[in-house]
């Protein structure tokens, strides 16, 4: 399953480590996306949403 946030469309970053010696590795950080029964389209789903969009309101839970 993709790492996406079904809300925002907020998706994993890449970059690099960068060590004292200036080594660099390749690196990613995915987004905190968090499983929750929301209604869509009139409908109780199971989505993947990042943890802001829950704060924010813009996730009507189910229940």
């Amino acid at each position: 399953m993709a790492k996406v946030c079904e809300i925002c469309g907020k998706k994993p970053t890449t970059g690099n480590n960068v060590s004292h010696a200036h080594n660099k590795t390749r690196k990613v950080w995915n987004p905190n996306l968090q499983k929750v029964r929301a209604l869509r389209n009139g409908q109780v789903r199971a989505i993947k949403v990042c943890t802001r969009c829950i704060r924010s309101g813009a996730v009507v839970k189910a229940g």
